[in-house]
């Protein structure tokens, strides 16, 4: 399985823009073959920060979904809306052996 990780911090007066967006993008990326989770967070220590957490069954549908025309709309909103971005951080795990 692959874990994404990354956040973005808005620019204040573009928070509840960037919120909306950021919810969009998380409930059609569910829709998507091979995710398993997607989810955005408020940062409690920073409200202005949002942060990403994905797992995916595969790096084939990771990068199909990075591909698709709805991410890459995501991507141009985060370029106007937000301050700074950190990620994606990309990650392979294996479930534990118990």
């Amino acid at each position: 399985m692959i874990i994404v990780t990354g956040s973005v911090t808005a620019r204040s007066e573009h928070l509840e823009r960037l919120k909306q967006a950021s919810s969009g993008h998380v409930l059609r990326s569910r829709t998507e073959p091979g995710c398993i989770r997607h989810s955005v967070l408020i940062d409690c220590e920073n409200p202005l920060r949002l942060f990403f957490y994905e797992v995916w069954a595969d790096y084939d549908a990771l990068v199909a979904h990075f591909k698709h025309p709805g991410s890459l709309e995501f991507i141009e909103a985060v370029r106007e809306l937000a301050a700074e971005t950190t990620g994606p951080e990309v990650y392979e795990a294996l479930p534990a052996s118990r």
